[in-house]
């Protein structure tokens, strides 16, 4: 198994060297030349004032500090920070992960057999990879606040679905939920619904926003603080999802994502500003 596993962490580490640089980073370290190549691979048009747009930006940038998170001349964290917290937090808050960490146990407790419950793991896994494919393809002509938006109306009508279909479940002699071919049918497809909801939206689309959104001077800061906000979340989400199985059931854990997800819609309503055709100067 972990033979298996290294041979993508190899493709990984060879795709890396293909890599070029940023651009900020080797204007930042004086290799201009560097940069106007860079640039000009990407097809950046106006090279040479794109460097200077980004010796700008970064002119009197210190090294990233947490205090660069803070409004000037107060003691306040800077809204766009909250944002980028808030965004990573529900990305994990509506409970993702808990389809692949729990794929099986959450089938097996819904009534499949093991070999069914991995199947369905497998064919979870693979839905949201053709997901992402789509999102590829959609993120740079519909935007990033639509798809955020549209994804969390998908994932909280099959959420809700989801936590339908368990509350009409019954227990067994043995305490296992148990759906009939109907219910376990519904649930599948919602489940699958549900990843394609988070695979085109929220999946990538957060990663992509966490990039764009900061202001030079203080992005490094504000980007380890946000993935700092999302790899807590996704640990809380983690701990929780047994217990809250024992207590509740799948029901009332889908409805707690539920609640997630309906939030996740206003949270992008109200806070957060497309990004799309903006540079990073520009943030």
């Amino acid at each position: 198994m972990f033979w298996a596993e290294a041979a993508p962490a190899l493709a990984y580490l060879l795709g890396v060297l293909a890599i070029p640089e940023s651009p900020r980073f080797l204007v930042a370290r004086g290799r201009t030349a560097e940069a106007e190549r860079v640039f000009a691979r990407a097809g950046g048009g106006d090279v040479a004032g794109l460097v200077s747009e980004v010796r700008q930006s970064l002119a009197g940038a210190a090294r990233p500090r947490l205090t660069d998170l803070l409004e000037p001349g107060t003691r306040l964290i800077r809204p766009v920070v909250w944002v980028g917290i808030g965004l990573s937090a529900l990305q994990q808050l509506v409970g993702i992960n808990i389809v692949f960490y729990y794929g099986e146990v959450l089938w097996e407790a819904a009534g499949s057999t093991p070999a069914d419950a991995l199947r369905n793991n497998v064919i979870t896994g693979l839905t949201n990879i053709l997901a992402t494919v789509v999102a590829i393809t959609l993120i740079d002509r519909v935007g990033r606040k639509p798809l955020l938006l549209a994804g969390s109306v998908g994932m909280a009508v099959t959420l809700a679905a989801e936590a339908a279909v368990f509350a009409t479940g019954h227990l067994d002699a043995a305490g296992r939920l148990q759906l009939g071919s109907t219910g376990a049918v519904a649930g599948l497809v919602a489940a699958n619904l549900y990843v394609v909801a988070f695979g085109v939206s929220w999946g990538p689309v957060v990663w992509v926003m966490l990039g764009e959104m900061f202001g030079n001077r203080y992005r490094g800061a504000a980007l380890a603080v946000a993935a700092s906000a999302q790899w807590l979340a996704n640990f809380l989400v983690t701990v929780t999802f047994p217990p809250l199985l024992a207590e509740a059931g799948l029901a009332g854990a889908y409805a707690v994502y539920t609640l997630a997800a309906v939030l996740s819609f206003f949270f992008v309503l109200w806070f957060v500003t497309e990004t799309r055709g903006k540079r990073l100067e520009q943030m």
